[in-house]
């Protein structure tokens, strides 16, 4: 009967304590790994695309290489568009990087990353429109382009790209940007009327391809309805987009400076050099011969078309070192920061393009109706000193169809007042901004009064050069 009793007790026990690991379990108070069918535990698995979840505290090279990418997959925020109801929008600047592209350089003795440059509406990532923008596209003979746009083809084509060449990915990312401000500008703030012409618009891009196309496909979906006898696109040869004032001896100068600060600092970098002889080893090439091709333009490609890192019979480039190489240049952009050189340079790289944006703005906020929606199509090299200059030190890098607006907004109860808000990937970074952080402390408008913007591009620019104006600070030496 003792014995029984105490059988009875234990079983009891037993079942008490699988009942609490069951119960802990489902709480998630004890890890639990799932094993796939095939008998492997995923966390196992090498993945060249992780998911990133929230924002890490610290550098994290994956997280930042994703957001990068810029995946059109992504749920995007979007604060443009946003001001008190008697407010009216005027006119919108938007100035936007190309979107996703084939590596400019290749990895010496790998294999080229096949991605498909052809358009095909049932290959993610995709877009509704996608189908009706490549018939539309090879429509174009009545467009009016300036000089050798002309012949640059209108959408990508390749099945295996070409060098710098503009993906789908890329395509579709800016049929993103164009839905989204026009559901913005077009449809609820009414910037474009049904009947708007030509003299509404200026359009202006480089002379690659990738620039172009991202610019039509972006105004496919923006434009009330998109028609080639109303597109002039001007050719922009510069990549800072200077115009006639590109000349400035001191811009190259203080670039040539921050050049010997890149180098200073990747030499300092024995984990990233170590990285280099590792790769070149794998490779079969001298590692100064590595370090020329850029191998980080290869491998972001890889990484964001989710292709395994190149391999050969010595080994296979992988994860690791494209963390490090990537951890440098997250650290690069933030010694950028501090040393200001590249503020300096991006000073006077960048003023010719603010001062042709505040001289329109200005001649619209005195009643022209010209210009009103205005898109430049640029590269990284554009984006990033625009970002600097205007002392927005916190922006990322410009990912690919990354996008910096400028609006202008005339207050409707006092009609003579005007002011500008500036989003960088639809947030609002007005107020970080040079010219524009004193006013936050003291507006209850949400927005900066346009004449500190112009006060700060015509004037405030050249203080720290102990100038005032753009021809003097070009040839001064004040440091």
């Amino acid at each position: 009967m003792l014995f029984r009793n105490r059988f009875l007790i234990l079983l009891a026990l037993a079942a008490l304590l699988a009942f609490l690991s069951l119960s802990l379990q489902f709480l998630h108070l004890i890890p639990v790994n799932p094993v796939k069918e095939d008998g492997l535990n995923p966390k196992s698995r090498k993945r060249i695309m992780p998911d990133p979840l929230t924002e890490p505290p610290a550098i994290d090279p994956i997280y930042e290489a994703r957001l990068y990418c810029n995946v059109p997959s992504i749920t995007e925020r979007s604060m443009e568009g946003h001001a008190p109801h008697y407010f009216k929008l005027v006119s919108v600047h938007v100035l936007i990087r190309h979107g996703d592209r084939y590596p400019l350089y290749a990895i010496p003795k790998t294999k080229r990353p096949e991605i498909d440059c052809t358009l095909v509406s049932s290959r993610k990532p995709s877009h509704p429109q996608l189908e009706a923008f490549v018939r539309h596209m090879s429509q174009g003979s009545e467009a009016q382009m300036d000089g050798t746009l002309s012949s640059l083809p209108r959408y990508p084509s390749h099945s295996l790209c070409e060098m710098g060449e503009l993906t789908q990915t890329g395509v579709v990312q800016h049929l993103h940007n164009g839905q989204l401000l026009r559901e913005i500008y077009i449809k609820k703030h009414k910037l474009l009327s049904s009947d708007w012409t030509a003299k509404h618009l200026y359009l202006e891009t480089t002379g690659k391809s990738r620039t172009l196309q991202s610019g039509l496909a972006l105004l496919y979906t923006f434009l009330p309805d998109f028609d080639w006898k109303k597109i002039n696109i001007k050719h922009q040869w510069s990549t800072i987009f200077c115009s006639g004032s590109c000349d400035c001896p001191m811009r190259n100068h203080y670039l040539e400076e921050e050049q010997r600060r890149q180098y200073s600092l990747r030499v300092k970098n024995s984990h990233l050099e170590r990285t280099y002889v590792d790769m070149a080893k794998i490779v079969g090439i001298p590692t100064r011969q590595l370090r020329a091709s850029n191998p980080i333009d290869s491998l972001l490609c890889h990484f964001c078309h989710n292709v395994s890192f190149p391999c050969t019979k010595n080994g296979c480039i992988d994860i690791e070192h494209f963390k490090v190489i990537k951890t440098h240049q997250l650290k690069d952009e933030r010694e950028r920061q501090e040393k200001k050189l590249y503020f300096w340079y991006a000073l006077l790289a960048i003023h010719p393009l603010l001062n042709q944006t505040v001289n329109r703005m200005q001649r619209i906020a005195e009643g022209k109706k010209e210009e009103l929606f205005v898109l430049y199509s640029a590269h990284d090299v554009t984006l990033s000193p625009v970002l600097s200059a205007l002392g927005i030190t916190e922006a990322r890098f410009p990912r690919f169809a990354a996008r910096l607006v400028f609006e202008l907004w005339q207050d409707g109860k006092k009609p003579r007042e005007h002011f500008i808000r500036i989003l960088y990937n639809g947030f609002d970074v007005t107020f970080q901004t040079l010219f524009c952080r004193e006013h936050n402390m003291h507006s209850s408008k949400p927005m900066c009064p346009l004449e500190k913007f112009v006060h700060f591009v015509k004037r405030g620019m050249f203080s720290v050069f102990n100038s005032t104006n753009y021809y003097d600070a070009c040839r001064r030496r004040p440091f």
